[in-house]
């Protein structure tokens, strides 16, 4: 399960995922202790997750050991997770959901593009190139990881910034830690300013409501959720092969969460299964899995930063995600807020798009979890923001990062 050799501590997949769950429960352990955690909605799984990378940076400081975590299993909770919320979605909120998606992602695209703007204005101010800034804008913000990962060589090899990669990194990284702890105290924020409630009281697309009773589930209802997972992945997965032949590469979570809408709205509520029960969606059980699922990926992908890697990149980063947190905020109170109708669900919104804009996908819908869990259910934002957040911004950055890098 450890492997130690040339200064790195190896940890397998399975002490990687246990040690995810102990982190989610020391997060809850410390919202629960520490007011300010819980009364501004900050995920458990960030909490801990924090916490804990920042323990194997003091570690790494200390005695010059690397702990290093295999993620495989974190990888197949982002599957699960994203499944469920395509289960959860009924064809009402998606016809519901047209403008608001419509204008949510056309905001997201322009902001695209100031974000861009922004991280080459700094980058100008500290003498570095266009490509350095356009590495702390959408290439790693809205971007994340993997859109850095994927054009840090190419920034490196054309645009002679050496260091691209480590800079990439370093501003996701960090971009992932804003985007946890903004979007709960915006949320917060606008609720209490506008006297913000939900229309109506619902069932939770993720995790259980704090002032709702907790049902029972017996070890066949998580089965049915299981099962109807399983199935939907497994479409999802057959969809992305089919794509990828065409030479359409998506990530698979996008094709999964696609097959779980589809197959949740074919069938009939009370169409006869295998299991003898209804078709899972909005059921207590697919909401436990779902939150089951996005902590433990949460934590687990918090905990992993190696933090000790960002020491010297410090003075420019820095500056460029000073300026953009800045910049993101205002443009999810004034603008976002706003365009999304003034509500109980725009607020909602917000709360994911403080995850877009700095973060990544499952930011963000830790992010709305942790408002709805305290609030009350939005259906809307749930199933509004996972579309553009996973789907439409990887389309958008494929246009906008090669026109900047041409024109700047």
């Amino acid at each position: 399960m450890l492997e130690f050799q040339d200064g790195v501590l190896s940890v397998n997949s399975i002490l990687s995922f246990t040690l995810g769950i102990i982190v989610l429960f020391v997060g809850r352990r410390l919202n629960g202790v520490v007011g300010f955690l819980k009364e501004f909605s900050i995920p458990e799984p960030v909490t801990g997750g924090l916490l804990f990378s920042i323990l194997f940076a003091l570690v790494f400081a200390v005695s010059g050991v690397e702990v290093a975590f295999d993620l495989q299993q974190r990888d197949l909770l982002l599957i699960y997770f994203f499944v469920t919320i395509g289960i959860n979605a009924s064809l009402g909120d998606l016809l519901k959901g047209g403008r608001p998606l419509a204008v949510l992602l056309t905001l997201t695209i322009g902001y695209m593009v100031v974000q861009n703007l922004t991280g080459i204005g700094i980058a100008a101010l500290f003498d570095l190139p266009a490509a350095m800034g356009l590495l702390g804008g959408s290439v790693s913000l809205i971007g994340g990881h993997g859109t850095a990962i994927a054009w840090a060589p190419r920034i490196s090899q054309d645009f002679g910034v050496a260091n691209a990669m480590e800079i990439g990194i370093a501003c996701a990284t960090f971009g992932l830690i804003l985007a946890s702890l903004m979007g709960g105290p915006i949320a917060k924020f606008l609720i209490n300013r506008h006297g913000l409630t939900p229309e109506r009281k619902e069932a939770q697309d993720v995790g259980l409501s704090e002032t709702q009773p907790k049902p029972g589930i017996d070890y066949l209802d998580f089965l049915a959720a299981i099962l109807a997972i399983h199935v939907c992945g497994i479409i999802g997965l057959l969809i992305n092969e089919g794509l990828a032949g065409l030479g359409l590469e998506l990530p698979l979570f996008v094709t999964c969460l696609f097959a779980g809408i589809i197959v949740s709205n074919v069938i009939p509520k009370n169409m006869p299964t295998i299991t003898g029960m209804p078709w899972p969606s909005r059921t207590p059980a697919m909401a436990l899995i779902a939150d089951v699922s996005l902590g433990c990926f949460l934590a687990m992908s918090l905990m992993s930063m190696q933090l000790w890697t960002l020491i010297g990149l410090a003075g420019p980063i820095f500056a460029i995600l000073v300026v953009q947190f800045a910049v993101a905020v205002a443009i999810n109170i004034f603008l976002i807020f706003p365009a999304m109708g003034r509500n109980y669900d725009a607020a909602v919104i917000c709360s994911g798009f403080g995850g877009i804009s700095l973060g990544s996908t499952p930011t963000a819908m830790a992010n709305m979890s942790a408002v709805t869990n305290r609030f009350g259910a939005s259906h809307l934002a749930f199933v509004v923001v996972p579309l553009v957040c996973a789907f439409f911004i990887d389309l958008a950055n494929a246009v906008l990062i090669p026109w900047f890098l041409q024109t700047f």
